[in-house]
């Protein structure tokens, strides 16, 4: 199991700009990882993986607006619209440490809205890797079990209704989030297009009651890059505010070889892998 190192866990977290949560600032500058909330999540839901990912990784959590600290900051009316304030808002901040390594890891809505914006970035500023978590593919979308759920059913499903139970208060908090960015899923439309150079590596929990684990292969379409599934222990949501996620295989697929040090040990096709 991964350790956080004493300054990762004395390192005082900051917000840069709007979009952007450092949980876990690591001094020496190691491969970024772009951590993408699910629907109704929050940046914080990072802080336990960001732990435990020192050094390896430093995670830069995005801060969805309407909730949270941007409670106030309305959402983008629609995905397109988001995508592009995502890409815009993570630009600046690309460069990444450790020779300017980065990658993207989104759970769920999370996972999609990752792939997105990598997909929207130039072809030189893509992310090595894109970890995707409890989503189908973006063809595959669209056809997802949750399209007819409810924001009730969707916390439900997650795993999250036990953290906020008996505080209606964080309950209605919880809701609304989930109904806003429920409303801006449904007006994504995926539009066929290449495949990005990117690495998808995409993971399933064992128990999720929301996704078939037989469908991961689905994102093998949506990269030229190497491709990599798993199903591993857990539900839905991998990494949440009580739980780290998978912070080994991530410590393992951001941790390149001496003889490969550029290549992502994701970058390597593993049809066999499940």
């Amino acid at each position: 199991m991964t350790t956080a190192t004493p300054a990762a866990r004395t390192a005082r977290p900051r917000v840069e700009g709007d979009w952007l949560f450092v949980p876990a600032p690591q001094p020496h500058r190691p491969v970024r990882l772009f951590c993408f909330p699910h629907a109704g999540g929050d940046a914080t839901a990072y802080t336990p993986l960001a732990r435990a990912l020192a050094p390896v990784a430093e995670v830069w959590a995005l801060r969805p607006p309407a909730r949270g600290g941007r409670s106030r900051h309305p959402m983008p009316p629609d995905f397109d619209t988001l995508v592009a304030a995502v890409t815009g808002a993570l630009t600046p901040h690309l460069t990444g440490g450790d020779g300017g390594r980065f990658a993207f890891y989104g759970q769920s809505f999370g996972a999609l809205l990752a792939y997105e914006v990598a997909r929207a970035l130039p072809a030189d500023r893509r992310p090595e890797l894109v970890v995707a978590v409890g989503a189908p593919s973006p063809a595959e979308w669209a056809e997802r079990e949750s399209r007819d759920l409810d924001a009730s059913e969707l916390l439900r499903l997650t795993g999250l209704e036990e953290s906020v139970q008996g505080h209606p208060d964080l309950v209605e908090l919880a809701l609304r989030a989930i109904r806003t960015d429920l409303a801006v899923s449904a007006t994504y439309r995926h539009r066929p297009h290449a495949p990005i150079g990117s690495a998808i590596h995409a993971l399933a929990g064992a128990e999720d009651p929301m996704l078939a684990t037989t469908g991961l292969t689905g994102w093998a379409a949506h990269t030229r890059g190497g491709f990599g599934h798993r199903v591993v222990p857990g539900g839905h949501l991998l990494a949440t505010v009580d739980r780290p996620g998978p912070a080994d295989l991530l410590t393992s697929l951001l941790t390149p070889r001496p003889a490969d040090r550029r290549v992502p040990a994701a970058s390597r096709h593993t049809p066999r892998e499940h």
